[in-house]
């Protein structure tokens, strides 16, 4: 147990980098269509990507499933793009409220398809996480203390990004006045376009 608190360090330094923005270029993409009163959805939301990163992460570090560095960098900004693309053109009724406001809100079916959306692309990106852990891996016998500790690393993290993106979108959204639609196309079309960079960068074709 006495590397746990490293392997903890390395998962939050991990999401938190900003030189690696790839995963959290996908959660304000994820999170983009949600204001900050529907935070219940929100921590849904989270955690079915977590579940499914955390799958992908446990098996890849054990060497049950290994794909392709090169595979999952492109994989990666798609899913960013395809959140993105999903964020506009999905249908958002505006006769739908949610709980606690007398406001238009993302519909339950809308919800159902973000969460098994975040679920199935934490798959993917769980397999980004593993690449890297591989990597930091220092020849312990045991991988389960390093994988626990990194996992919870990156949950922290994780965490702390979403809360700085619902702060920022509440904000924009009810101190700046700016409406959800505006504000879910802007952050949606940007995050679409540097997942388009990101996609021609790793030349996958």
């Amino acid at each position: 147990m006495e590397r746990f608190p490293l392997y903890l360090q390395l998962g939050f330094e991990h999401i938190s980098n900003l030189a690696g923005y790839d995963h959290i270029l996908f959660l304000v993409a994820l999170c983009a269509v949600y204001r900050l009163a529907q935070w219940r959805d929100i921590v849904i939301l989270v955690t079915a990507f977590t579940v499914g990163h955390s799958v992908t992460l446990a098996l890849a570090a054990f060497g049950t499933v290994i794909i392709p560095s090169r595979i999952i960098e492109f994989l990666i900004p798609t899913t960013i793009l395809l959140t993105a693309l999903h964020n506009v053109l999905a249908k958002q009724p505006e006769g739908v409220a949610y709980a606690g406001t007398g406001r238009a809100g993302i519909s339950r079916a809308g919800r159902g398809r973000h969460y098994l959306m975040a679920l199935f692309f934490g798959f993917i990106h769980g397999m980004g996480f593993s690449n890297y852990f591989r990597a930091l891996m220092m020849g312990d016998d045991s991988i389960v203390v390093p994988l626990l500790g990194f996992n919870l690393g990156i949950e922290v993290g994780q965490l702390l990004v979403v809360l700085v993106i619902v702060g920022v979108s509440f904000v924009f959204q009810n101190v700046l006045r700016v409406k959800h639609r505006d504000w879910n196309v802007f952050i949606s079309g940007a995050a679409a376009g540097l997942a388009l960079q990101l996609m021609v960068e790793t030349r996958f074709w």
